[in-house]
């Protein structure tokens, strides 16, 4: 994560952390929503794919992409599809990225893009849709070559700001962590990360109940989706990181796990 530059003493007002979340959202659609590119037939790869533990046994002790998809199942993000179901992509003139999709994770953000589309490209628009994918399927389709480019909640960019002390920007998709709620279940050692900071501060307050307010925040940890991935795939097994687990958003810990391990 890249730390902002010193913002200069004045006497102008703090800037509003929501407020440049939401212009970075129109800043990108209005850039990038110009620049579409040929749709690509992805959500179809996405839902063939051969299930994780299919491709037989790595020899390698880093995680295998099927393992880190795995710690994100369920975890739903929105993008904008042609009829035919195929991602409409867009290309960054800023970064030189061709065929870059782009994944929010607010439906709303995704009827923006897919208003966008309909406005710069009324034949592209013509039929398309705002079509929810889960973010395991993502990963899968990122290690396969296609480029993603995420949309953050501006919500949860405000909240990562006030727990980030002294940041004025934000790089990436705020997730939060804590400790105290590292569990064991069935032999096996979870580490919840969560992408909204009301879901982790409700779990710690079930689980450290004479902690509250700004004592509560204290035991939350931030950092980027990307980042963390990133980890996970240059660490080995049996080194923390294979224990992470990512809550959809407006679920708990134990709901999750009983859902992926049905």
């Amino acid at each position: 994560m890249t730390d902002p530059a010193p913002s200069p003493a004045s006497a102008a007002p703090p800037p509003n952390p929501l407020a440049a979340a939401s212009s970075f959202l129109h800043h990108h659609l209005s850039r990038l929503a110009s620049h579409l590119t040929a749709p690509r037939p992805a959500l179809a790869a996405a839902a063939t794919r051969a299930p994780p533990g299919a491709q037989g046994a790595s020899l390698s002790l880093a995680l295998a992409p099927d393992e880190v998809a795995r710690s994100l199942t369920g975890t739903p993000v929105f993008t904008v599809c042609n009829s035919n179901n195929e991602f409409v992509l867009v290309s960054d003139p800023a970064t030189g990225l061709r065929s870059l999709g782009l994944l929010c994770f607010r439906s709303e953000d995704a009827d923006a893009l897919l208003s966008h589309v309909r406005t710069r490209q009324p034949v592209l628009g013509r039929g398309a849709k705002v079509v929810p994918i889960t973010l395991d399927q993502v990963y899968m389709l990122k290690a396969e070559g296609i480029a993603f480019r995420f949309l953050p909640d501006p919500l949860q960019i405000k909240n990562a700001l006030e727990l980030k002390s002294g940041l004025t920007a934000f790089d990436g998709v705020p997730v939060f962590q804590s400790d105290l709620l590292v569990v064991k279940k069935q032999k096996k050692r979870y580490c919840p990360i969560y992408f909204q900071k009301e879901d982790i501060e409700r779990e710690l307050m079930k689980a450290s109940k004479s902690s509250k307010g700004s004592a509560l925040s204290k035991q939350i940890m931030v950092g980027s989706l990307e980042d963390v991935l990133k980890k996970m795939e240059i660490n080995e097994r049996n080194s923390g990181w294979d224990d992470l687990i990512f809550i959809p958003p407006g679920k708990n810990l134990n709901q999750h796990i009983n859902e992926v391990s049905a």
